[in-house]
């Protein structure tokens, strides 16, 4: 039995302790979230399957460094490949053919289960996702077919999103993805709309300080295809992470991870710091360790050859930055778990667009 430092909740606790530790939103137990998580899955099945068918602060310690994805040598700065944004007189097929469907909808891929990013308030009486990610839907909506409500959303896990766009199920996803060298090759990707950093997030009393050797002999859990993970991996063998890191715990849905790491089941957690940073407001138990390790840029995804949709996007991009819908969301959404008084984090500026 290793000795390593056990975490407030750990599996053997009593339950009526383990119950009395866990905190969620504003105080709420996060055994509920639990059981809510459960519920989801009943109750998220019309979101995902109508058809057929990823904050942080800018912590103390280090600047930032370029993930290591994107440092492939037949890749150079992915997040600057996008396609300039259209002109309004370009052929649309793609756009076409969402305008004349009968059920005349965009289909997006988000998360429903981000806080302040795609996620179900309980509190709101009317049910409706909301969040960061979703108001960007909704204005692409607006701008595409004049409402901003002709949406049907779709519950893809961080596992799904790329075959989902393959397959057809969805005309985008919009779901912190970081857009990347590989992925550039699966799907086609906006202009980055969003940048920020991997992160580690561990329980407050922990000794674990970031992304270091404060790791060796622990836990760790990221999503399955996430960048987190490819991060993880790619740091371990290469020396710049303890070999004895486990990071075999990988989840669909990267808030699967914070569930873990609350009932004692891994040490620590790796996602992108601005999803570190709505966890760590979900459960006052839990903290940000350490600064962001890798640059990561968040992008629409696409299929690939739509390129009328995506120069369409660009162009929604470049308005909603530049009218100020940008940064009203960011305010509303990000800036409560995000920046510390005065201090604004890194992702409070939109990334400047560069395209190919």
């Amino acid at each position: 039995m290793n000795t390593r430092e056990r975490t407030p909740t750990a599996r053997h606790e009593p339950w009526h302790h383990l119950r009395a530790r866990l905190r969620g939103w504003g105080g709420v137990a996060a055994m509920a979230l639990v059981c809510a998580l459960v519920m989801s899955f009943a109750l998220l099945l019309p979101l995902s399957r109508p058809h057929a068918e990823d904050g942080g602060t800018a912590g103390a310690g280090g600047g930032l460094t370029r993930a290591t994805q994107v440092e492939a040598e037949d890749c150079e700065a992915p997040q600057d490949q996008s396609l300039s944004p259209s002109g309004g007189d370009d052929e649309s097929p793609t756009l076409d053919a969402i305008k004349e469907r009968e059920d005349r909808r965009l289909i997006v891929g988000v998360d429903t289960n981000s806080y302040r990013w795609g996620y179900l308030d309980p509190n709101n009486p009317a049910g409706e996702l909301e969040g960061f990610d979703i108001d960007l839907v909704h204005r692409i909506a607006e701008e595409i077919l004049g409402d901003r409500d002709a949406v049907q959303f779709k519950a893809i896990p961080t596992s799904r999103r790329i075959e989902a766009i393959q397959k057809g199920e969805v005309d985008m996803v919009v779901r912190t993805m970081t857009i990347n060298c590989d992925r550039i090759g699966e799907v086609a990707f906006s202009a980055p709309y969003f940048v920020t950093g991997q992160q580690v997030l561990a329980p407050k009393v922990s000794t674990i300080k970031g992304f270091d050797k404060t790791l060796t002999d622990r836990k760790v859990c990221s999503a399955k295809g996430s960048t987190a993970y490819d991060n993880l991996e790619a740091a371990r063998s290469e020396g710049d992470l303890p070999a004895s890191t486990d990071i075999r715990t990988t989840v669909p849905n990267q808030l699967d991870c914070l569930v873990k790491l609350q009932l004692g089941q891994v040490d620590a957690v790796v996602t992108d710091g601005a999803l570190a940073a709505s966890q760590a407001a979900q459960d006052p138990t839990v903290e940000l360790k350490g600064g962001l390790f890798t640059e990561e840029f968040y992008g629409v995804a696409m299929k690939l050859g739509s390129d009328d949709l995506v120069r369409q996007v660009n162009r929604i991009l470049q308005d909603y930055i530049e009218d100020g819908g940008w940064k009203a969301s960011y305010e509303k959404w990000l800036h409560p778990t995000m920046d510390q008084g005065d201090k604004k984090s890194v992702s409070a500026t939109p990334p400047e667009a560069k395209y190919k």
